[in-house]
């Protein structure tokens, strides 16, 4: 049994294929038109071998894998961001571009997002500064403040506003799940990472594309106690 999967996005064109034979598992996977690493296990009992092929299959399938025939893989375009119009959805395709293999290089992995950015237009840059500003204002709480660590909000003690928004700028970064988790479920706050370079974005593209200074004001602040329902009625 064989089973063939495929994952096209702004981001990637890759396969996965599954193979059971018995107790053996294969498994092959890369990019469409490069050349294929395959992984081998062998499992003890067969239906264990059946339940950890139904388990890599809901991993990659959960992950946005469709399964389909390898040699009918449509052809993978480019996406043309001056035809998109931004909007939630499209806010977090942006996001997915971030490259974090460049970790320890914000500005690489910043990148894509910019440029994908600066060929959208004027009014769609500023949308998605909009967006940010929103989710950054959702998620400056003082439970979610109280989360974040050795400087976290903490009555009578050291609080750090601005690593709190970089903090924050941690959860918009990783996307819609962990952002909708961490609404949500203060408690599941990420420790001890901050991803200041998330702000700039916005300005990077819209000079880049006009090459004038960014003056735009979103509807809503991200700054730290901005969001006052969310600090029991105090601001700023």
């Amino acid at each position: 049994m064989r089973r063939e999967f495929f994952l096209q996005d702004d981001v990637s064109n890759k396969f996965w294929t599954v193979e059971l034979n018995e107790s053996t598992v294969r498994t092959t996977y890369g990019r469409v038109g490069a050349q294929p690493r395959e992984t081998c296990r062998t499992v003890p009992d067969p239906a264990r071998a059946r339940r950890e092929v139904d388990r890599l299959v809901a991993s990659k399938v959960g992950k946005g894998y469709r399964e389909g025939s390898l040699a009918s893989i449509p052809e993978h375009r480019r996406t043309d961001w001056s035809q998109v119009t931004l909007s939630e959805d499209v806010f977090w395709r942006l996001i997915r571009l971030l490259n974090w293999k460049k970790t320890g290089d914000d500005d690489a992995v910043v990148e894509p997002l910019v440029a994908a950015l600066a060929q959208m237009t004027e009014e769609d840059i500023c949308r998605f500064e909009d967006l940010l500003a929103s989710k950054l204002h959702a998620l400056d709480t003082e439970a979610h403040a109280r989360e974040i660590g050795t400087e976290a909000y903490r009555t009578g003690q050291h609080f750090s506003a601005d690593w709190f928004l970089y903090q924050r700028c941690v959860v918009v970064a990783n996307g819609p799940e962990l952002y909708q988790r961490v609404l949500s479920t203060p408690q599941e706050m990420p420790k001890d990472m901050e991803f200041e370079a998330l702000l700039s974005v916005a300005a990077t593209a819209f000079e880049r594309k006009t090459g004038r200074d960014f003056d735009h004001e979103t509807p809503v602040s991200y700054e730290t106690f901005s969001n006052a329902a969310g600090w029991g009625g105090r601001s700023g």
